[in-house]
């Protein structure tokens, strides 16, 4: 099956107080993570990726995706489209705490294809990384690149999506924090 990306300008960036079903997104690569009672799961998807947050009865979804990708409107917190830089916070039930940011950065074509390598050197010693086809246009294809590191308390997410017909990174940062 081939594996590109869409364009970048079609991007959102989105988070539900609820889970997704999985059908809704084509997933490369996934990954499950478990520590102090809270649980998530980690995908990397065609346009960016999943993450579904559980602890004490509440899920969190957050979901980097194309605004073509039809998703529900249903408890939906938060929704941008990914464009410039963006940072917003979310207090839950029982003091449960989300925090994000990220950006969208075009580059000179030498700064992406340097950061493109790095991110595949980085997979080679943690993380989860998928590598997309090429479009065509270019002979090497996208990357998929997420990292996440868990404490008794918090969880950090830490993912990076490459363009490489725009030469444009997409970089975000979650923080999933449970009550002190």
């Amino acid at each position: 099956m081939l594996s590109v990306r869409p364009k970048v300008a079609e991007l959102t960036f989105q988070l539900y107080g609820r889970s997704l079903h999985p059908e809704l997104f084509q997933i490369h690569k996934s990954q499950v993570v478990e520590r102090s009672g809270y649980s998530a799961k980690i995908d990397i998807t065609s346009a960016g990726h999943v993450v579904t947050w559980r602890y004490a009865g509440l899920t969190l979804t957050e979901v980097a995706a194309s605004a073509q990708h039809p998703l529900p409107q249903r408890r939906r917190l938060l929704a941008y489209k990914l464009r410039g830089e963006r940072t917003d916070r979310v207090e839950c039930r029982g003091g449960i705490v989300y925090q994000t940011s990220f950006q969208l950065e075009a580059v000179a074509p030498e700064v992406f294809w340097t950061f493109q390598q790095e991110l595949a050197l980085d997979s080679l010693r943690r993380g989860l990384l998928h590598r997309f086809d090429a479009s065509g246009r270019m002979a090497l294809g996208a990357l998929s690149y997420v990292n996440v590191e868990t404490r008794n308390r918090s969880m950090l997410v830490q993912a990076f999506h490459t363009f490489p017909d725009d030469y444009a990174i997409v970089k975000s940062q979650s923080l999933f924090e449970l009550p002190h």
